[in-house]
């Protein structure tokens, strides 16, 4: 299974965004991205793309969900487990 991962962008330059996620910055292609983004927007990102801007209306509760998932204690959750994957890969990148 593959989960995206919500951040706020920071910059933009050209097709690729600087976005942070949780404190790890890494750059994202807004190629296929659903709308059009601006730094202080939240987006999803999938595999290096952001595929969807996330609504102003929609991040606190996104957000909240994704802290419950990194919050939780059982590392048998598999989404759990994918969202710090998907973290931590962006750590060594």
């Amino acid at each position: 299974m593959c989960l995206g991962v919500p951040g706020r962008v920071i910059s933009i330059d050209g097709d690729v965004a600087l976005v942070d996620f949780w404190g790890v910055t890494k750059p994202i292609r807004l190629d296929v991205v659903d709308a059009p983004v601006a730094p202080g927007d939240y987006v999803l990102n999938h595999v290096g793309f952001a595929i969807r801007r996330i609504p102003a209306e929609e991040i606190g509760e996104t957000l909240a969900l994704y802290d419950e998932l990194l919050r939780r204690a059982h590392h048998d959750d598999l989404m759990a487990a994918d969202v710090r994957a998907e973290l931590e890969a962006a750590k060594d990148e």
